[in-house]
Formats: C-alpha cells, sequence, structure tokens
C-alpha cells in the first residue's frame, strides 16, 4: 500500500487525455499526494483485474472532438457505465459530456449527472473571464476561470450547488459526480481538487467496508 499526503492510502486518478489542459489537472493532483494516470483507451479504465483507477476527472476542451474520439475508439458505452459507478469530476466540457441533457444545440452525452447544460453560453472565447466568488468550502472566495463556460440551466432535486456565478450554477455535485462549468487546474486554488480527492477517498472507504 502506497500512502500519500497526511498518512492516506495514495489514490490513483485517471484524467481523460484525449484533449484539453489534462496535463494541468495532473500536476494538481500529484500536488496533493494522489498518483494522476492519464486515460487514452478502454484499458486504461479497467483491466482483466477491475478497475485501474479509483476516480476519473474529464477535463474541458471540445465536446464535440471528445465525443468524436470516444466513438472511434469503442470507448463511449464503457465511459458510461464507469461514470455510473466511479467519482468523476467533470470540468468545462467534461460537465457537457456528463450531463443527462444538453442544448445550443442538442448533443450526445453520458446521461449520469442531472442537469440541463447550454453549451457555449457565456460566449465565445474573447468573453473568457477570471472570477472570484463565494462558495461551500471554508477559505474564502473561489477562483474561476471561465473558457467559453457552458451554463448549467437546471439541476434536478439530488444535485447540490457549492458555488455560483450570479443564479447560475458553476459548481455542483450530485452523489458520487462533482462538476465544474469553470476550470479550477488553470488557477492557483486547489480546494476544489482536493474536494473531489476527499469524495473519492470517501467511496473507495465504503466499498472496502462492504
Amino acid at each position: 500500500m502506497t500512502t500519500g499526503k497526511g498518512g492516506h492510502e495514495q489514490l490513483i486518478i485517471g484524467i481523460l487525455a484525449l484533449q484539453g489542459a489534462y496535463d494541468a489537472h495532473a500536476k494538481a493532483i500529484a500536488s496533493l499526494g494522489g498518483t494522476p494516470k492519464l486515460v487514452r483507451l478502454p484499458s486504461d479504465l479497467e483491466g482483466p483485474g477491475g478497475r485501474l483507477i479509483d476516480g476519473l476527472i474529464m477535463p474541458g476542451g471540445e465536446s464535440t472532438t471528445m465525443l468524436k474520439f470516444l466513438e472511434q475508439r469503442g470507448f463511449f458505452d464503457l465511459l458510461k457505465d464507469f461514470v455510473q459507478k466511479t467519482p468523476t469530476f467533470g470540468t468545462c466540457a467534461g460537465v457537457i459530456l456528463l450531463a443527462r441533457d444538453v442544448t445550443n444545440p442538442v448533443q450526445k452525452s453520458l446521461g449520469a449527472l442531472d442537469v440541463t447544460v447550454e453549451r457555449n453560453s457565456y460566449g465565445r472565447q474573447i468573453d473568457s473571464a477570471i472570477l472570484h466568488a463565494q462558495s461551500k468550502f471554508p477559505g474564502g472566495e473561489l477562483e474561476m476561470v471561465f473558457i467559453r463556460a457552458p451554463r448549467i440551466v437546471r439541476t434536478g432535486p439530488a444535485v447540490e450547488t457549492l458555488a455560483s456565478r450570479d443564479s447560475d450554477p458553476v459548481l455542483v455535485r450530485e452523489g458520487h459526480l462533482l462538476a465544474a462549468t469553470f476550470h479550477p487546474e488553470l488557477g492557483h486554488d486547489t480546494r476544489i481538487h482536493q474536494f473531489f480527492l476527499d469524495m473519492v477517498r470517501e467511496q473507495k472507504s465504503k466499498s472496502d467496508n462492504r
């Protein structure tokens, strides 16, 4: 058994490395004592002995391009089942892929997170912004980097909003799923990645005790 910071068992966090700022996510996870593992093929998720990772991060990028990669590699169906059971954190395009419903335009998704997401709702890349807002995390305002961000326009009854931009949810959780419409990996605040690691550890502890 390998231990990370604080004496905890080290967690292996997969990062979908098809497109986007996956390297920045990997650095954030490593800085917090986790072990990042780049995921490019279905075999990176599961092997003959079962799952190879404890949690998964789906980074930003272009969601339609990511979908094409997933479908070409026969990856989509496995991933759809995987995120139903395994702690998963989606950022920006990752939220679009996780969402139950996608609009502007309608798009195929994994259908795991009970939200409706509107693509490119805050405008084009020129309308990107770095904002600071209160959240349910202790320690002051969160830094939020928005780049061609989607907008969450509906949340289901089991979805908890952890941070908002004006009246729009921008950081939400539903059970083992976490989603941010901004890019926490591009800022200097690691609280969200730490929160996800804590979620993964909690789920792993429950599974080990069954």
